[in-house]
């Protein structure tokens, strides 16, 4: 995540009002912001409110950040406390000299302003709105503006493409030498659905080329990052990325790592504060990065359930539109495929539960998750059928690649390129969650349980979730455990127990 914009200033900018630079142990999340005393004469006499838009100089270069005041002893009132990320990147001493000022008017704020109040955005204003996101020039509260709007408009096909389009402007874009380049993605809002690792192992197996870049969580438990990175290393640069593939024909990375349309991920980070991921960011987010990563043809996993982010078919079929009309804009090969989402997939809900049962699946294991094997397997052989193969053939192919062990060879193999395999962790902590009479199990509430799971510290806490253990359809008794929360703290182990208590119904029994 970028901690604001560098810029290279004039030699003859000097330091009219100098400050000294003063490192404070607080982390940001990325947002560039500093601290000045209430009674700073510089921040008097240039008239700085709390959360102002600041230039600061120092060696050279400038750098925007949101201006916060301390009102106590905290700072001197001719000191600039910055957070230590933000100190590395000016490449500042403590006690150094920077200046700190107005900065420039942001044109591109009235083109959020008019998406405000309705307007549909061309390329062109998209363009220099995104451009200034991915230069770090908006504040939280200017990205949060911009956010709101798109989520509040029913997507549209050219501006949805023309969003895409600036997303990818944005970054750099990876070239391969493949004629068809595979790739999947799922739209999430599925606890548990961890396929990608299984599926890209598949597919590279096959020899086909799948350079996979994914996010980490929005607002679930754990992004497919989240699970890969308790299992091998994900933040590769584009060099590093571009040499595992070779290796290998395929990988599993952080999208974020690599300055592929970063925009996106300023723009998660401001979704998963705010809970909200509109199908135009959604459907730019996705495709911007499936372009910036060289891919030609995409296979897209669309989960369908009353508690999953597509609640009906009718809404999946309108995003299946929308994805189709959007990339062939944008000149990608798109399939999407309707999956079951009515419960989790699965066990585990949690970065390291998730990757203990891909590690089950890809290990042919007889307590394997089966709905896990079978859904990667299906997407697997959906992107064969993709790359040319015949349809009939498909699946008994991804099949015969994880029975033959095939695919996990070639997922270790994709670890050690990454920087090396290593065994997912386990929670110090559980307690069982116990069903409160017998009966059928008939429903889950996706999203209860996977705020249990993020009660609990998923995915900060990477061992942290819940464990299923039953099925829609199950017999249950009296006592039976329904699940099992893992923590890292009694602390968040307590607090999602209290809240899965008080929403007992997220897995719901009807009379036998």
């Amino acid at each position: 995540m970028r901690e604001g914009v560098l810029t290279p200033t004039s030699s003859t900018d000097a330091l009219a009002h100098p400050l000294r630079a003063r490192a404070l142990p607080i982390e940001t999340d990325g947002e560039a912001m500093i601290f000045m005393h209430e009674d700073c004469p510089v921040a008097r006499s240039e008239g700085f409110r709390a959360r102002a838009r600041v230039e600061l100089v120092a060696r050279g270069r400038t750098v925007l950040a949101t201006l916060y005041r301390a009102t106590d002893n905290l700072l001197a009132d001719d000191e600039v406390g910055l957070p230590h990320r933000l100190m590395a990147r000016l490449s500042l001493a403590e006690g150094e000299e920077l200046q700190v000022r107005h900065p420039q008017p942001l044109s591109s704020l009235s083109h959020v302003r008019a998406k405000l109040y309705g307007h549909r955005l061309d390329d062109n204003r998209l363009g220099h709105i995104i451009a200034d996101i991915a230069d770090g020039r908006y504040s939280d509260v200017d990205i949060a503006a911009f956010v709101s709007a798109f989520a509040a408009q029913p997507a549209q096909g050219e501006e949805t493409a023309a969003l895409t389009r600036a997303m990818l402007a944005a970054g750099d874009r990876l070239e391969w030498n493949a004629d068809r380049v595979m790739d999947k993605h799922c739209v999430g809002g599925l606890p548990g659905n961890r396929t990608t690792p299984i599926v890209v192992s598949i597919v590279a197996a096959a020899g086909l080329t799948m350079p996979k870049t994914s996010s980490r969580a929005i607002t679930s438990p754990a992004g497919t990052a989240d699970a890969m990175e308790t299992m091998a290393p994900v933040t590769l640069d584009v060099a590093a990325m571009q040499k595992v593939v070779e290796r290998e024909g395929g990988c599993i990375v952080w999208g974020g790592s690599v300055n592929l349309s970063p925009a996106d991920d300023v723009l998660i980070r401001i979704e998963r504060a705010l809970d909200v991921d509109s199908d135009a960011q959604l459907v730019a987010s996705v495709l911007s990065k499936k372009l910036a990563a060289g891919s030609t043809h995409v296979l897209l996993d669309l989960p369908v359930g009353p508690t999953a982010k597509i609640r009906s078919t009718g809404d999946a079929d309108a995003l299946a539109r929308l994805l189709k009309d959007v990339a062939l804009q944008c000149g990608l090969h798109v399939t999407t495929v309707q999956t079951d989402g009515t419960q989790p997939v699965g066990r585990g809900i949690g970065p390291a539960l998730e990757a203990h049962d891909v590690l089950a699946v890809l290990a042919n294991r007889d307590d394997a998750p089966q709905d896990l094997k079978a859904r990667a397997l299906a997407l697997a052989a959906g992107i064969l059928e993709l790359s040319g193969a015949p349809r009939s053939d498909a699946l008994h192919r991804a099949t015969q690649l994880l029975v033959e062990g095939r695919a996990e060879s070639k997922f270790l193999a994709i670890c050690e390129a990454q920087g090396g395999f290593k065994e997912p962790g386990r929670a110090l902590q559980t307690r069982e969650f116990l069903a409160a009479r017998a009966g059928r199990v008939a429903t889950f509430d996706n999203r209860l349980l996977a705020r249990t799971a993020k009660l609990a510290g998923a995915p900060q806490r990477a061992t942290a979730g819940i464990a299923l253990h039953v099925k829609s359809g199950d017999l249950i008794e009296e006592g039976q455990p329904l699940f099992t929360i893992h923590g890292e703290s009694m602390g968040e182990l307590d607090y999602a127990f209290a809240f899965a208590l008080r929403n007992s119904d997220m897995i719901r029994l009807e009379a036998q």
